[in-house]
């Protein structure tokens, strides 16, 4: 067998993010295979064999890579639509257009979305697709391929919707599935792409999309399929106060017990938004462990609320940060959501002491890794964990005058990104993909969302 080579990342300061918050004003991370060796401060040890690669990290600040969990990958094609709009007018206005989705459109707007953000910083992404509409193809596939040959660590949720506008839902009829269809792709799909071991690379979760577009029925049934096939699950929850005014209305309760009625609290669940969370429902939360997906930017786009992350922390629930669709988030970017997550927290109750600059990376990193249910294989700088890692430059004029550089990387500019290694493989150098054309991807994501919307307007 081929002795492991080594990749040795040196003179930079290096947050870890592991469980002390241990931090290296000058440190190193040497890289084994696809694995972190050993990190430290100072001078990487000598006498290592097999090194293949030394990276001087001088003006650089390392870190686990950034972890997004919760996206819909198709919208890139539909961004700058509704932007007046909350919610539910603005699920209303777009799910005419997104109902003509197809293979190639959305095999496109995933290379969009996963681009712009593995090139800024995300080492591990997921997305949320449930519009599946008929005789449109692999969609599941081809989100899945892209993800791979970008080179990016990815979760699928495989979303459905069973509850279309004759039914009293939102989207049209023709945009979604019958129960058994939807509960029979969805089983198709995990067993077809879901990888349970340690070093996955693609893993998929059960996903029906929201309280006002799926039936009882496909919840309940979703998360039995879930904890059969052994894994996690993943829906919107209290995202608005018209959902809260619609579970009242249609099961006489609030979101979080109707969820937990259907069998959707536990520790292998989490949930976007969970913006309009009452003490009791975060207790809920916390006694079972469910996790939540904070989509700052998205939650501001659609006038969703704040949600309550210092309560949340406080409590103990897993939290991890979210893009969101780039239909409600047009930048697609991950590491804008530390910045966001911070200041727009800080507008809320708790004011100046809702959350610091560390715990906003910790969110961004081992928080998303907890919320996937991968906290022991990334998400932090540790011995034995996965070689997931970004080099952050923090020597330009955007960052040189801040001491601190997890201040620096959080409250100042996006930051430009010099090395982004996934599984010890480097996919991005100097801010460009290594691993795909970004020139060539943007014009297909303008051919493929010029021509749905020629199809959406019958032109």
């Amino acid at each position: 067998m081929a002795a492991v080579q080594r990749t040795v990342i040196e003179n930079g300061a290096v947050a870890t993010v592991d469980d002390r918050d241990t931090e290296y004003a000058t440190g190193y991370v040497v890289i084994a295979g696809n694995r972190i060796e050993s990190v430290g401060a100072g001078a990487a040890p000598g006498g290592l064999e097999n090194v293949v690669r030394r990276i001087d990290a001088s003006g650089h600040l390392v870190t686990p890579g950034l972890v997004n969990t919760h996206h819909h990958f198709y919208q890139w094609i539909t961004r700058g639509l509704a932007t007046d709009h909350n919610l539910f007018d603005w699920l209303v206005a777009l799910y005419p257009t997104w109902a003509r989705i197809d293979e190639e459109m959305v095999r496109a707007a995933a290379n969009g979305s996963l681009a712009m953000m593995a090139r800024g910083g995300v080492t591990t992404a997921m997305d949320h697709h449930y519009v599946f509409p008929r005789g449109t193809g692999d969609l599941s596939g081809a989100i899945i391929g892209a993800a791979r040959d970008m080179g990016v660590r990815f979760t699928l949720a495989r979303g459905s919707m069973d509850r279309g506008e004759s039914d009293g839902g939102l989207p049209p009829d023709f945009a979604v599935e019958s129960l058994d269809d939807a509960l029979a792709a969805t089983e198709d799909t995990v067993r077809r792409h879901h990888d349970p071991s340690a070093d996955a690379m693609t893993q998929v979760a059960v996903a029906p999309c929201s309280p006002f577009s799926v039936s009882t029925e496909l919840l309940r049934q979703g998360a039995e399929l879930a904890r059969r096939l052994g894994v996690r699950l993943h829906t919107h929850g209290s995202e608005t106060v018209e959902e809260e005014k619609f579970c009242h209305e249609l099961f006489g309760m609030g979101p979080t017990d109707y969820f937990e009625s259907t069998g959707w609290l536990g520790e292998d669940v989490w949930m976007a938004h969970c913006v309009h969370m009452n003490d009791s429902d975060i207790a809920a939360f916390a006694r079972t462990r469910t996790g939540v997906a904070h989509c700052p930017s998205s939650n501001a786009r659609l006038a969703a609320g704040i949600a309550r992350v210092p309560d949340l922390l406080a409590a103990g629930v897993p939290v991890g940060l979210g893009v969101d669709g780039t239909a409600s988030n047009e930048s697609g970017e991950l590491h804008t959501e530390l910045r966001n997550a911070l200041l727009v927290n800080r507008l809320g109750a708790h004011r100046e002491a809702a959350l610091t600059a560390r715990q906003a990376l910790r969110l961004g990193t081992y928080g998303g890794a907890q919320v996937l249910g991968r906290a022991g294989q990334i998400g932090s700088l540790e011995p034995g964990k996965l070689a997931d890692l970004v080099l952050w430059r923090m020597d330009t004029l955007a960052h040189a005058s801040i001491a601190d550089p997890v201040a620096a990387l959080v409250l100042g500019a996006a930051a430009p990104v010099t090395a982004s290694f996934v599984d010890g493989r480097q996919i991005v150098e100097d801010g460009r993909l290594l691993t795909a054309d970004e020139d060539a991807i943007a014009r297909a994501t303008r051919d493929e969302a010029r021509r749905l919307a020629r199809i959406a307007t019958g032109g």
